[in-house]
Formats: C-alpha cells, structure tokens, sequence
C-alpha cells in the first residue's frame, strides 16, 4: 500500500472514532432520559392511586353500615331475617376511577358483609315480615280462586315491573294449569298453598305431609319448579306445620304484616287506606284475585315505590342480601 492510500485510510479512521466519540454521550443521555421519563410516569401513577385511596377513605365514612342479626321476634313467635351490612372496597374503587376516569363518591365499590346470626340459626318458625331496615315490601298473592281477575293483576305488575310470589292451592293448579304456567311465565316466584285449602293446625302429621306434598309434586309437574316458601291458608298454623315444611320440604313457612282482608268485599279506597298506612321496610302484604285488590293493585304499588319501597318477592324481602340500585 503507498503512504497516499495509508494516509486516506489514517483520516477516514479518525473520522469515524471522532463521530462515535462525539454521538456517544447523547446516545447515553437520551436513554437516561428516557428512564427518568419512565420513572416519573410511574411515580405519577402510583401518585395518583395514592390520591383515590386518600378519597376514598374520606368518603367511606358514614356510609358503611355493619350488618344485623336476624332474630327470634317473641311478640309474633317468629324469626325476623338479618340484613348484610356494607363496607368499601378500596382497591376495587380505585379500579373503577381509573378505569372509567368518575372520580366521585358514586363511584365507591361496596361489598356485603352477611350478619353473624342468619335465619336459619336462629330456628324452625314461621315469618311474618323481612328485616326492617331493608326498604323491600312484597304485595304476595294466595290463589284458590279468582281468575277472572289473574290477567288483569298480572299487566298492573308488568306495567310496574314488579315480580312478586304467588302462592298456588294445590288443586287450583290441577283444575287450571294454563293459568298456573302464564304466571310463572310472565317471572313470578311460585309458593306452596297446600292442596285443599284445608285448616292446617287440625291436621294429623300425615294429612300435613300430604297436603304440602301433593302440591309440591302438581306444582313441579305443571310448572317446572321447586317452591321454597310455604303458606299456610287463612294463617292456619301450629309448630307441627312449621317443621314439616322445613324438615320434609325445605320451606320457609310464611304468613303476613298486613292483611286486606279483600276477601270480605272492602271497597278498593279502603284497601288503599289500610294498606298504605302500613306499608314499611320489611313489609309483606296479603292479597288475593279479587275485585278490590285488582283496583287498588296498580295505586299501592304506585304509593311504595314513592315510599321508597321495592316491591319484589317474598324470598328478596326475607333475604338477607342487599337491594342493589
């Protein structure tokens, strides 16, 4: 090689060493850059989640409730469901907020805690009422009879969108099991009313079991469904009734806070009168298909919910979970 193309080679080296020296030291500071971007925009995240919990743990004060017992209620002789408290859960608010960008009281996740006594520690009794800090009211219907009234029932509780629970006589469902299946078609809980009709307490053991059972097997065959909740006619009822229902059936035995008595003809004003003063968190309503309950159906349901009632069904009104919005 002669000492021109040694001297070109020389200077093209020094060229490209002099290049990386002079790109190598914001090579470096670029990246450095780019961790202390990286490092601020997590900081900036954990700030922020920092931020929510500091919210959040303002705005849980005072709404959190603990949950309550349910209890043996010695004037009705009867059980009284418990109620699921509530607390905040934190963590899962803060996913929420970030998720949806509503930062706000609103936004606040919750979860139930259940109470330490539930119902069925406390006994085998009958229930008369759901807890009375649930603001839920049941209009439940007993039908043994009356259904040139059903259809019309019926549209008032779709037009209000309410699902209530039906108790269904046994031999009702056998006579008209059209009828029983358009009920339980249009979402309606389905109970037990026995077979007959009978006076329950002056039963023996074995007619007990039959009239419960015989329902039960008409009402699963014609309906497809299991009742978990027992109605004894006219609230005729002794332990006996109470146990069987639970030990052989596993249902609930249930009777009512307030009565329309609408089998005694009352006009539909008077109804709306009794029942209105009444009405109350917890409350179950008894009501037959009759004229005067059909014309005063669609005005109770109207004064609950402005009450800040739900009507719903008996099962909801004695559980112990929550009503969600």
């Amino acid at each position: 090689m002669t000492a021109a193309k040694r001297r070109f080679v020389f200077t093209i080296s020094c060229a490209v060493l002099f290049m990386l020296l002079l790109n190598y030291k914001p090579i470096h500071r670029y990246i450095d850059v780019m961790k202390s971007q990286k490092a601020i925009t997590a900081d900036g995240q954990l700030d922020e989640r920092e931020r929510l919990r500091g919210l959040i743990e303002q705005w849980k004060v005072g709404v959190e409730e603990l949950p309550i017992d349910a209890v043996y209620d010695k004037s009705w002789k009867s059980a009284i469901p418990g109620y699921n408290g509530r607390i905040v859960d934190v963590e899962g608010s803060i996913h929420k907020m970030t998720a949806t960008g509503i930062v706000s009281p609103d936004s606040l996740v919750y979860k139930e805690v259940p109470p330490a006594v539930s119902l069925e520690q406390v006994g085998v009794l009958p229930i008369y009422r759901g807890n009375p800090n649930k603001p839920a009211i049941s209009f439940m219907i007993n039908v043994a009879w009356g259904n040139e009234y059903l259809d019309s029932m019926l549209n008032t509780l779709d037009k209000h969108g309410v699902k209530t629970t039906f108790f269904l006589d046994g031999s009702w469902v056998k006579r008209y099991p059209e009828e029983a299946k358009k009920i339980a078609a249009r979402g309606h809980e389905i109970g037990n009313h026995a077979y007959s009709h009978p006076d329950m307490k002056t039963l023996g053991t074995q007619r007990i079991q039959q009239e419960i059972g015989k329902t039960q097997e008409v009402i699963q065959k014609t309906i497809g469904v299991k009742p978990t909740l027992f109605a004894p006619p006219s609230g005729s009822f002794d332990q006996r009734v109470v146990q069987i229902a639970q030990s052989s059936f596993q249902m609930k035995t249930i009777l009512w806070t307030a009565d329309t008595v609408d089998w005694q003809k009352p006009s539909p004003s008077w109804v709306v009168r009794k029942i209105s003063r009444l009405m109350g968190n917890g409350v179950l309503v008894l009501m037959h298909p009759t004229a005067a309950s059909e014309a005063s159906l669609d005005q109770l349901l109207t004064i609950a919910k402005q009450k800040g009632l739900v009507p719903t069904t008996v099962s909801e009104v004695i559980s112990a979970n929550r009503l969600q919005k």
